[in-house]
Parts: structure tokens; sequence; C-alpha cells
């Protein structure tokens, strides 16, 4: 008898079902991690990449090809300013950690820079577990990890990541470097980016954090020098302050700032817990759904449509599947189209429809706070209207 299915392999075998038979799983990047914490509302997404679905591929089949992704230009000149950062063995990279992170310690003047390369992803991960250990317990040396291979458990299966840099302090606490090529005018960078690299971090940030726990290390500890379970070492620090480093004003130098990203890695956390209960989205789809890209446009369109999305327009920049989402959300008259702020401040008001009816006065409460605002703007439009007619006609 074959042995009996646990819920971890049901679960699998069920998502194996949805992508579609001998479609093969698309790994999930911290790209991909960080655009599920800017949408966590979404079950579309949620379940597409819990399963592995690739929404690039499906978006094409869908006739909504999409346009996400970096161009190669940027990926070429992204790549010349990370090789210009890490120069002379990350001299500049470990001075702006200093600079920025870690004043207290002794100025980097020369760092430990450990070779990694390892058969696999999984031979990397090994690797890089290794090295941070050894990194760790050489107290009083700079070490700078560049490309360390990371994973983070996701739906019981691990996702295997790759951060720009991972240094690790004198005090044996860990740091996420994140390297961008968008430019920092006057100290300050695009905030729609910086928040997107913030939320990028921040899946790193929790990849290290299982490592230190593996380590039996307590990673929400603050203070340094606490000790592990055992109390046989200190326990490893993942420090909550990412560095940002980006081309300084319009030079190809390099400067940094740090950035907090605990509110991100609790969303992110969140998001990803909540990716182990895919299961129950995936009990409320129709018998047979499946979102392989060989279905006919008829049956696929009606197996995506029968998971509800949460469309925004900074899902242009985040999801495969935006474009096909938007359409979607425009012919339905869906106000999620005009942006969340404006979805936040109408409330019960769903559709654009419902939200002009409200303002002609033909339909809503006249006490919720929505419709009154709307009916007062709409008398406000109408009385400047009529003076602007008035003025014309002398």
């Amino acid at each position: 008898m074959p042995p009996p299915r646990t819920r971890g392999t049901a679960l699998r075998h069920r998502l194996a079902e949805l992508r579609g038979p001998d479609v093969p799983a698309k790994a999930l990047d911290a790209r991909a991690l960080a655009a599920l914490a800017a949408n966590p509302g979404c079950k579309r997404r949620a379940i597409l990449d819990g399963a592995g679905v690739n929404k690039a591929a499906l978006a094409s089949a869908l006739g909504s090809p999409s346009a996400f992704g970096q161009s190669q230009f940027a990926f070429t000149r992204g790549n010349a300013f990370e090789a210009k950062v890490k120069a002379d063995g990350g001299a500049e990279l470990l001075r702006l950690v200093h600079e920025k992170l870690d004043r207290s310690a002794e100025p980097p003047a020369h760092a430990r820079v450990p070779e990694l390369t390892a058969i696999g992803p999984e031979g990397r991960t090994a690797r890089t577990a290794l090295a941070l250990r050894e990194a760790t317990e050489a107290r009083g040396e700079w070490t700078l990890f560049d490309h360390p291979m990371l994973a983070l458990d996701v739906a019981g299966s691990p996702a295997f990541l790759e951060p720009d840099a991972v240094v690790v302090h004198p005090d044996g606490s860990w740091t996420v470097v994140e390297i961008k090529s968008f430019p920092m005018l006057d100290g300050s960078a695009d905030p729609a980016k910086v928040g997107a690299a913030a939320r990028q971090s921040a899946v790193y940030v929790l990849a290290l954090e299982q490592i230190a726990a593996r380590l039996g290390a307590e990673p929400e500890a603050e203070a340094p020098g606490r000790r592990s379970a055992s109390g046989d070492a200190p326990a490893p620090r993942v420090r909550h302050r990412v560095l940002l480093v980006c081309p300084k004003d319009f030079s190809n130098l390099p400067t940094a700032s740090a950035v907090d990203v605990r509110k991100q890695r609790a969303v992110t956390a969140r998001q990803l817990a909540r990716l182990t209960r895919i299961e129950d989205i995936a009990d409320t789809l129709p018998e047979g759904a499946c979102f392989s890209p060989e279905l006919p446009a008829t049956d696929l369109t009606a197996a995506v449509e029968s998971v509800p999305a949460t469309y925004a327009p900074e899902c242009l920049s985040a999801c495969e599947l935006a474009f096909h989402c938007r359409g979607r959300a425009r012919a339905s008259g869906a106000v999620t189209s005009l942006g969340r702020s404006v979805r936040a401040e109408l409330g019960g008001l769903t559709t654009v429809e419902d939200v002009l009816s409200a303002a002609r006065g033909e339909s809503g409460d006249p006490d919720d706070p929505a419709v009154a605002a709307l009916r007062r703007a709409a008398r406000l439009r109408a009385e400047a209207l009529g003076t602007e007619a008035v003025a014309s006609c002398h």
C-alpha cells in the first residue's frame, strides 16, 4: 500500500494540479515575495505564486502580455554600478556601512570576503550558513558576503534568495546591503523605489533570521552579546536597518542611506504565513480549475476569474498579471482602478457608477461620510460651473 498522504503532500499535489500536468513550478525570488507584501489582500496573486504558476506565461495566454520587468539597459547599468561599489574588496561599501550604521566599531581597514561557491543552490545555501557562523564567531573583524545564497521557507518549500551583499560587523551582527542604480538626489531618492527596495530587503532579513534561528540564536534580540539558548556562543543579531546604496545625484559615485525595514518585515512575515493557508483559497476554486497556459483561453480566463483579485495601479510595476486585472477592473467600473487612496476614501462605494449615483443624490445613505462628501463636492462643482457659464455669457 502507498504511504498515507499527509496534509503537506496533499497541498503540494493540489498546487501541482493547479499549475497543470507536467508544468514545473516557478521558483519565488525576493522581488516576487516583496510584491506579495505590497498587495497582501490579493488572493489571486497568493494562489498563483503559492502554486508556482508562471504569471508572465499566464498573462500572455490571457491576451494581456506583461511589460513588467527590468530593461536590458537598466540591468547593465545596475551591474556596472554594483561592481564599482564592491571594487577593492568592498572597501567603499564597508566604509558606507561603518559610516551609516556602526560608527562605534573600528573602521574597516580590511575585511574578509569568504568564498561562497558550491554546487547548486542547496550547496551554496549550506556554504553561506557555514561562513556566517564562522564570521560571527570571529569577533572583531569585518566580513563581506558577496551575493550569498539564502533559503526562506515559503509554504513548506525553500525559496532561494541572493541579496547583493551581507555584512557581518565586528560585534557579530548581520546587515543586509541592497545596491540600486536609481539616483539619490540631495540625500533622498524616489519614495516608491525606496519602498520597493525596503520590501525586498525585508525578505532577506527574514531569510537571515531563519538562518540565525537554526544557529541557535534569537534573531529578534537587539542587545549585542546576547547568548544562544545553549550559552556556547553569542547569538547573531540580524539588524533591522539595512543599507541602501545608490548613485549620488547624477554621478556614478556611491552614496548610502540606512533604511529601517521593521514594518516591511512584519508585513512580509504575515503574508508568508498567509501563504501557508493557500489551501483555504484552493478549496474555494471550482472543480478542475487549472492555470496551465496550454488551456483554451475561455477556460483559462474562467479559472483566473474564479479567484478574487485586489487590483491597484501599483500592481503595474510589481505583477505580470496587472494589465489583465486592470482591464477587468475598468470593465466592471471598480474604484480600485483609481488607486488605493481613492478606494479608502469611498468606504462601501465599490464602483464608479455607485459613486456617481451617490453624488447625484440618487442612492446612498446621506449619513454616510463618503456620500455626504460626494454630494457636497457635486454641489460645489455645479456652483463653479454655473458661475463660469454666467461669466461666459457676458
